[in-house]
């Protein structure tokens, strides 16, 4: 078949270079594969398609610093996961054989024991023995911790293979949102960071290992390293293994263009998370270093980790253009047409890059936009209202009066956000009356102040903190709210402002039935709202446009819906075992609800954030920056996304549910409360888009009302904590 499109020009803006000890590696995985039976015989490869393949250059490619030794055992272990990606793919995905592969995929987590002592299964196949080496030959140069986030990425490999089947199975094409979050388990890049503490000898201190700054690293390179791949391998995945799991097929199917257009997209998607590592890297790390108070030899591995990540970068973009396995021209034989020779692909820099960026950061506050243009939005879940709403509303002004909320703060500039008629007009009891219809009164008097706080503290931040850039102000301000969440509910401190005031009763309320450890995750959720808020001041402070995966992503932290869902998890005790929480499935379903609500929000909200508050933190706007599109078109896409999320949920909790109880063999009661559970996202999605057709906050008379000319930056949360407490006291 002919090429399917040109191979765009790609940002790569560090050199690739080459290890030393490329043929030892070469030589020795050879010997290592054909060994435990990966090669004649197979049935999935002969010795030609390893040398065509040609793993040991990848891997000197991207390791270009390390030991002969650890080039071996880090070949092999690449060597391991693109036989088992093809051996599953020969196995169970031709045969379509779901049942098949999920027991295969269900024996593979026992060759990964965190004490190597306690010994392997026999294996059966040459994945499983394969496995079982390489972890004996690992584990011991790695702490505990590595082991566990390591076996945890390898078994979220092996898994999500699962979900590609079942995508074959059904014949259908995930939707750009979900294939980012799947391809980043499917595609191995977490898994390939992890080995890169390996080889770097740059292991993480486990005190920074999960912060956001790094896990933001992890995940644009994650995604730049499957973006990349999907642009080398359509050919091969479309056109010879009839795979789905490709961006550039996505966005094709997605956006309704040709695939030439598709691969641009994608190229365009790549460079700007190629851009968010950079940013992350100058302007977060050394903040996170001193936070933690690493030591020189501990900041030293994060440095050497983050520059692992970017060799392996422009490593595996050289291999890509060289493998014999990638749709490049010909790889190494094909004919010159620019630089040439070893690393010169760094010279290929489009000049589109530089102007993507340099548009990411060229945002003009109160631009003129009209009404929000708003399309008709599907909900097919029917929404009831609690009967208790009247005495609500009547319950959270008072209780905002006596916390302070509709004051000034005193020597604070800009702090006399909320009136009592703007209270009223926003009438946050509406959307907790629909989240929660069975709440009993106190239930919704809960709910509804936490809906009034988390939307008051959002629009604080920015006005307080984010038109002065007082970013350690807010940093300070934010400590003092994580400080007031004690596990054994006393108060450290007294309040100063409305702002601690209200999150005091408010937690002390909350977690008086709470254990322990349902305590420490609630801060943790709580925490992670107030941690986006920084991230949004940040950008703020570049004038910095996110791009759409990274936005997306931490709108759920900075909307509360990670908050709510915890919340509502919390409330079912343990009758729905951790492990299904944890699940693609599971979190495909809370996902793809938050981001309708969310999605829901910045198509009502855009004239309000864009217009007057000077706000670029609505997804409307940065479509807009990204496709370099107008506002009706922008809208339309988001309005098109919104709707793919709701079908997504629906397809998910009709086709993918059933599975899961029954992969995990849950029982009746199990299963029952995760119905319920669903059922409460309905609920939640139902009354996110009733309260904001419904309340006085968005149109545009209400904004002529509430707004003067514009004098602070004020982004939009929406419902910050909605579904607050559904199910606590029940």
């Amino acid at each position: 078949m002919a090429q399917p499109f040109e191979l765009p020009d790609f940002y790569v803006p560090y050199p690739a270079r080459i290890n030393p000890h490329y043929e030892r590696a070469r030589v020795h995985t050879k010997e290592w594969a054909r060994g435990f039976g990966m090669l004649e015989g197979s049935g999935v490869w002969e010795e030609h398609d390893l040398d065509s393949h040609d793993y040991a250059l990848l891997c000197s490619y991207t390791h270009p610093d390390c030991g002969p030794e650890a080039l071996d055992l880090v070949t092999d272990w690449y060597t391991w996961v693109f036989f088992f990606d093809d051996h599953f793919l020969e196995t169970f995905k031709r045969t379509l054989d779901r049942e098949g592969g999920k027991a295969y995929l269900d024996r593979l987590p026992a060759f990964m024991p965190m004490d190597p002592e306690a010994g392997y299964p026999e294996p059966t196949n040459p994945v499983e023995a394969g496995l079982a080496d390489l972890w004996r030959r690992t584990v011991p140069h790695m702490s505990a911790d590595w082991r566990a986030r390591f076996a945890e990425s390898t078994r979220n490999l092996l898994n999500e293979s699962l979900w590609e089947l079942s995508n074959i199975n059904e014949g259908r094409i995930s939707n750009p949102v979900e294939y980012i979050e799947m391809r980043r388990k499917v595609g191995g890049a977490p898994w390939s960071a992890g080995l890169i503490e390996y080889a770097a000898n740059a292991e993480v201190p486990e005190s920074v290992a999960h912060s956001r700054p790094l896990r933001v690293l992890r995940d644009a390179f994650s995604d730049s390293v499957h973006l990349r791949n999907d642009l080398f391998s359509y050919e091969r995945e479309i056109g010879e293994e009839g795979e789905l799991s490709n961006g550039v097929l996505v966005l094709e199917t997605f956006l309704g263009c040709s695939t030439q257009q598709a691969a641009d997209a994608v190229n365009d998607l790549l460079t700007s998370r190629l851009q968010q590592f950079e940013n992350t890297a100058l302007t977060e790390l050394a903040p996170l270093c001193a936070e933690h108070a690493l030591d020189p030899e501990e900041a030293g591995r994060v440095l050497a980790y983050v520059k692992g990540m970017q060799d392996w970068q422009s490593g595996g973009h050289e291999w890509h253009m060289r493998s014999s396995r990638y749709m490049n021209g010909g790889g190494a034989a094909a004919p010159a047409t620019g630089p040439t020779g070893l690393g010169t692909s760094a010279a290929n820099i489009r000049l589109t890059a530089g102007l993507r960026g340099l548009r990411g950061l060229a945002h003009t506050p109160y631009r003129k936009t009209g009404p929000a243009l708003l399309p008709d939005f599907p909900m097919p879940f029917p929404l009831s209202i609690n009967p208790h709403l009247d005495a609500a509303r009547a319950y959270v002004v008072g209780w905002a009066r006596s916390t302070g909320l509709l004051d000034p703060e005193p020597g604070v500039p800009a702090s006399d956000i909320w009136t009592e008629a703007k209270l009223r007009d926003y009438d946050f009891p509406l959307c907790a009356a629909g989240i929660d219809p069975d709440g009993t009164p106190a239930e919704l008097d809960l709910s509804s102040a936490w809906l009034t706080w988390g939307t008051y503290a959002d629009d604080y931040y920015p006005a307080v903190y984010g038109r002065p850039r007082d970013l350690l102000g807010a940093k300070a301000q934010g400590e003092r709210l994580h400080a007031l969440m004690t596990l054994d509910g006393t108060l450290p401190f007294a309040p100063r402002n409305a702002l601690e005031t209200g999150l005091a009763d408010l937690w002390r309320r909350t977690v008086a039935p709470f254990d322990q450890g349902a305590r420490a995750k609630f801060r943790q959720a709580v925490g992670d709202m107030l941690d986006s808020w920084l991230w949004e001041l940040a950008n703020t402070a570049q004038n910095r446009i996110p791009d759409p995966v990274d936005y997306i992503e931490m709108r759920r932290a900075t909307f509360g819906s990670d908050l709510t869902m915890s919340l509502s998890r919390l409330g079912r005790g343990d009758t729905i075992p951790a492990e299904v929480y944890a699940s693609g499935t599971l979190r495909a379903i809370e996902n793809s609800a938050a981001d309708y609500g969310c999605l829901v929000n910045d198509l009502h909200s855009y004239q309000k954030e864009v217009e007057y508050e000077g706000e670029f933190h609505n997804l409307v706007r940065v479509v807009e920056n990204f496709f370099s599109c107008d506002y009706p078109v922008a809208a339309d896409i988001v309005a098109d996304l919104m709707a793919s999320r709701l079908s997504q949920f629906r397809h998910v909790v009709d086709s993918e549910l059933p599975l899961l109880k029954q992969d995990f063999a849950l029982d009746a009661e199990a299963a029952r409360a995760l119905d319920g559970y669903v059922r409460e996202l309905e609920d939640w999605m139902a009354a996110v888009l009733n309260w904001h057709q419904q309340c006085d906050r968005y149109t545009e008379d209400v904004l002529r009302r509430h707004f003067a000319p514009p004098t602070a930056v004020t982004p939009e949360l929406g419902m910050s904590a909605a579904r607050i407490l559904q199910t606590i006291g029940r």
